[in-house]
């Protein structure tokens, strides 16, 4: 689908893509649409709508069921059924059609003009009857109340065929001259009383019967034939259609509504009754459909459109126009292009031209080889000034957590940039978050530096907030100075730092090393310092209470429990080890190993030593068992 606007309004054309040859196979129509993107992208509102080389007229039925198209090569008639949104069939005739018209309210009757001076009847069935008329038509109409046959050539009068009574009656003479300039090539009633005349000099001139002059001429500029003249009456607007353009124009005022410019000549226009829809026969296979939402609404077996051009509209793509660029004459002058006027390059629009947008760089590039460099130094002082106009502006810094404040203002400026590469909705910012203003108001919240949980998870701190601090005292003689102006410090591009954060990253570990070396030597020191402080102490003598319930021992044993809870874990092992329920012995591995033996109380000592008796008779036993079955037996020697 592909979307025009002009003066605001949206055309939308359902007929644009490429379109496959008739002889192609099925399977190899699925294999292109597979392989080519606008094959597969293409909308095909109705099947095989198109003809085998040129399309010259189009109708739709009076119930607006059926679409009837002529064209040729060979030339043939297709009736479309807009309800199954597929060709109904097709009837290949003798010669081109000039055009037809449709009598009954769908298919069933319709009469052809050829362009060899015959008259060809069809009826639901096929073909049915077939006539010759004196002179060559150019048009005819058809007049309901006395079924007769009005037909235009070339010439003076204008024939009449009765369908009641099946013959010819006495021709209409008139005083037309059919030499003279300019001719009438198309015309369209509107009522009973108004007319819309098209000639062949490309003006179009709205007629009161009770007056011979015309209220309005419009001139569609291009001097080609006038094509076709519809009148639409939701707005009182006409369509009238030369070669080249469809333009809408207010009947009143005579002011462009809009226009339609297709990609290839026109033969043929019809608006679809009722709707915003209009068909159109051109000098291609494919025929057009366009679509319209301000002239009406989509007809009823493609109500869908609707529904898709509001989706459309809430996500709007670029237009054809973005694919183009205007100049002057004077810009394809200073190009050196003046010779492509007249040509299928530049398309003529008001008081210039249209031309692809692809063609103007190249050009450009080949006259004006800077003019890239040019481009691009716009582009991304345009991106800079966005990025500054974003950017978080404080005129003072608080109070708590300075640092902490022009880290967050750094962040946000890195993810300005990401956002505007990536096209990323950005995040709220903390500094203008009404719920985090405590923490830069409140000294409670001031982080603190020296903590060991702050230096453990931030080992790269030091280095960062060295540069956070030269441009902490920038900022405070900017506030001094009272500039509203911001002016960044000199230092190093962003590349250069984000080089350097790179290395700080590989050195992570070894500076969470250092880190936990100094705390560890700062707690040697305090731990030093401690010492000093207990041994220069003094101690003063306490008085103790006993409790209720408990009695009252000797301060010995008090006073010997007290020194051993205060002697060391060396001390209090070296004086079990004296007593025997303590032993350490050195392991393979390097280390210490330390066994501890328990008292033993006078019942398992006894028990202990029954034990080892009754093992030691057991022994005995087993002696004088294995010796009495060693020793021979007594017995007559053998001979």
């Amino acid at each position: 689908m592909q979307v025009s606007s002009l003066n605001e309004v949206k055309i939308y054309s359902l007929s644009c893509g490429k379109s496959l040859p008739e002889w192609l196979s099925d399977r190899k129509k699925r294999a292109l649409q597979k392989k080519d993107v606008d094959v597969r992208r293409r909308i095909e509102l109705i099947q095989d709508f198109e003809m085998p080389t040129v399309c010259t007229t189009i109708k739709v039925s009076k119930d607006g069921q059926y679409i009837l198209a002529t064209g040729t090569y060979k030339p043939r008639v297709r009736c479309y059924d807009t309800y199954q949104l597929s060709l109904k069939f097709e009837r290949c005739l003798d010669s081109e059609v000039v055009t037809f018209e449709i009598l009954s309210d769908d298919y069933s009757k319709i009469v052809f003009l050829h362009n060899d001076r015959y008259i060809e009847f069809h009826s639901q069935s096929g073909f049915y009857y077939k006539t010759r008329i004196p002179k060559f038509g150019r048009d005819f109409s058809y007049h309901y109340p006395s079924c007769d046959l009005y037909f235009v050539g070339a010439s003076s009068e204008v024939y009449r065929l009765n369908l009641e009574q099946g013959r010819y009656l006495n021709p209409l003479q008139t005083d037309a001259a059919i030499n003279s300039l300019p001719t009438i090539s198309a015309l369209k009633f509107n009522g009973a009383l108004s007319m819309a005349v098209g000639t062949s000099t490309g003006q179009v001139l709205l007629y009161d019967l009770r007056s011979d002059k015309p209220l309005l001429v419009k001139d569609h500029q291009y001097g080609l034939p006038i094509k076709s003249v519809h009148f639409q009456d939701s707005l009182d607007l006409v369509l009238s259609a030369d070669s080249r353009i469809v333009k809408m124009w207010n009947k009143d005022s005579g002011k462009i509504f809009t226009s339609l410019e297709p990609e290839h000549d026109l033969n043929d226009v019809c608006l679809y009754p009722s709707s915003g829809m209009i068909l159109t026969a051109n000098e291609s296979p494919k025929m057009g459909i366009y679509y319209i939402p301000v002239l009406g609404p989509a007809p009823r077996w493609c109500s869908f459109l609707d529904n898709l051009t509001e989706e459309l509209e809430e996500n709007p793509e670029s237009t054809v126009y973005d694919d183009y660029k205007f100049v002057t004459k004077k810009d394809l002058e200073n190009l050196g292009l003046t010779h492509l006027i007249g040509s299928p390059f530049l398309r003529a629009y008001m008081h210039g031209f249209f031309m692809d947008i692809r063609l103007y760089h190249k050009v450009k590039l080949m006259v004006n080889p800077f003019a890239y460099e040019e481009y691009r130094k716009d582009k991304i002082r345009q991106k800079i000034e966005e990025t500054r106009a974003q950017r978080v502006q404080l005129k003072k810094l608080p109070k708590v957590n300075k640092e902490l404040a022009l880290k967050l203002i750094e962040e946000e400026e890195e993810k300005q940039k990401s956002t505007l590469k990536k096209k990323v909705k950005s995040l709220p910012n903390i500094l203008t978050d009404d719920r985090f203003k405590v923490m830069f108001e409140n000294p409670d919240f001031q982080v603190d530096e020296d903590s060991e949980e702050f230096r453990l998870l931030n080992p790269l701190v030091s280095r960062i907030s060295e540069k956070r601090k030269k441009q902490l005292r920038l900022l405070e003689q900017q506030e001094q100075l009272k500039n509203e102006e911001e002016e960044e410090p000199e230092g190093k591009p962003s590349d250069a730092e984000s080089s350097e954060s790179s290395d700080d990253e590989k050195d992570w570990v070894e500076e969470v090393r250092k880190q936990r070396r100094l705390l560890q030597q700062e707690e040697r020191v305090k731990r030093q310092e401690q010492l000093k402080e207990d041994q220069q102490t003094v101690l003063k003598p306490q008085f103790y209470e006993i409790k209720a319930g408990e009695e009252f021992r000797s301060f010995k044993e008090s006073a010997t429990k007290q020194k051993l809870m205060n002697k060391t874990l060396e001390d209090r092992l070296k004086l079990e080890a004296k007593h025997g329920t303590l032993s350490v012995s050195d392991t393979t591995v390097g280390s210490k190993q330390l066994t501890f033996t328990l008292k033993r109380s006078e019942q398992q000592k006894k028990q202990q030593e029954a034990e080892k008796l009754h093992r030691q008779e057991r022994k005995k036993l087993r002696r004088s068992a294995s010796h009495l079955r060693s020793r021979p037996r007594r017995g007559r020697p053998f001979h």
